[in-house]
């Protein structure tokens, strides 16, 4: 069965000129976000305005920005991954594990970032120090220049792993639900998809009261992007636990097999990746941070890794009985 994932396929990646424009692309879009975080490390306080709570918290800060700094420089070693010949020699983990990352921590920003966008054209508020009255945290250039090369990154990047996976793995989703062989669902998949819908009921049912104005949510100005982040959150979760459970029951047997992959990777990516990052954040202010807060950000890493669980054991059966394509 491991070997089955892990064999490298037949043939190469295709050299065409779209893979060597989006490796382009994905490379320089990382260069703002790297020169930025290199010259905090080096002392500059180029984006960060008088009061900023990063000034209150230096050395917790100069550790969160050398880790960023690593994460974002791992976007340009992907990018030549997905993209020469040798990323095919690669294991299926040392490359799935990076990326599933890669896409739970960016898809957040590739869709909030834009509806922000979008509250603010409209006259909502956001959460800036003009509107919340509050310390600034960064100069709205910062943001600009951040969540764009992160929503550039996100689409190059995502668009050479599905060439890549398409090359090396498509055949695990081509079809639909309905040609899955039932004998090959798993008690893994049922009792992990169960399990991590019971677990979202908590976070799920915390960020719907939030997105509605309801419950001790977070402790800051209730700004009108606040709420539509908080729906978006619980989006996601139910992105995860719907592809969990689609995969594990079967009761959409119409669908192709690569909607409820997809709804179950990108869902247990996002649920799982910023769960966990925004734990991380909380140590650097941990009176910011609330009990149900907590509770919230635990679940969704529970949830996401328990979707991962239920997709990874999913590819793995499928991977033990379908024939590799040749190329």
């Amino acid at each position: 069965m491991t070997q089955s994932l892990l064999a490298r396929p037949a043939g190469a990646l295709d050299p065409s000129g779209r893979r060597v424009l989006l490796r382009a692309v994905a490379i320089v879009s990382c260069l703002p976000y790297l020169g930025l975080k290199a010259a905090w490390l080096a002392g500059s306080e180029a984006g960060i305005p008088e009061g900023s709570s990063l000034l209150e918290h230096r050395a917790a800060v100069a550790v969160a920005n050398g880790v960023t700094l690593l994460m974002d420089a791992c976007v340009i070693v992907l990018a030549l991954v997905l993209t020469r010949p040798w990323g095919l020699r690669v294991p299926a983990w040392l490359l799935v594990v990076p990326v599933w990352v890669a896409t739970g921590l960016l898809a957040p920003i590739m869709t909030g970032f834009p509806l922000q966008l979008l509250v603010k054209l409209g006259g909502g508020t956001v959460n800036s120090a003009g509107d919340t009255g509050g310390e600034p945290f960064l100069h709205d250039w910062v943001f600009a220049v951040v969540y764009g090369g992160f929503i550039v990154q996100g689409l190059a990047l995502g668009t050479l792993f599905a060439l890549y996976a398409r090359d090396r793995w498509g055949h695990l989703w081509r079809g639909r639900v309905w040609e899955l062989p039932r004998a090959r669902v798993g008690t893994v998949q049922r009792v992990g998809a169960v399990a991590a819908a019971a677990v979202a009921l908590v976070p799920l049912t915390l960020h719907l009261l939030w997105a509605c104005g309801v419950g001790a949510g977070p402790d800051k100005a209730r700004t009108a992007d606040f709420h539509v982040l908080q729906a978006l959150d619980a989006l996601f979760l139910l992105a995860a636990v719907g592809g969990a459970l689609l995969l594990a029951f079967r009761r959409v047997p119409v669908l192709p097999v690569r909607v409820p992959l997809a709804l179950a990777w990108v869902g247990s990516a996002a649920a799982a990746c910023w769960g966990a990052w925004l734990t991380l954040a909380s140590l650097i202010d941990p009176g910011s941070v609330t009990g149900p807060m907590h509770l919230a950000y635990a679940g969704r890493m529970l949830t996401g890794v328990l979707v991962a669980v239920v997709g990874a054991h999913f590819l793995a059966r499928r991977a033990a009985v379908l024939p590799r394509r040749r190329t």
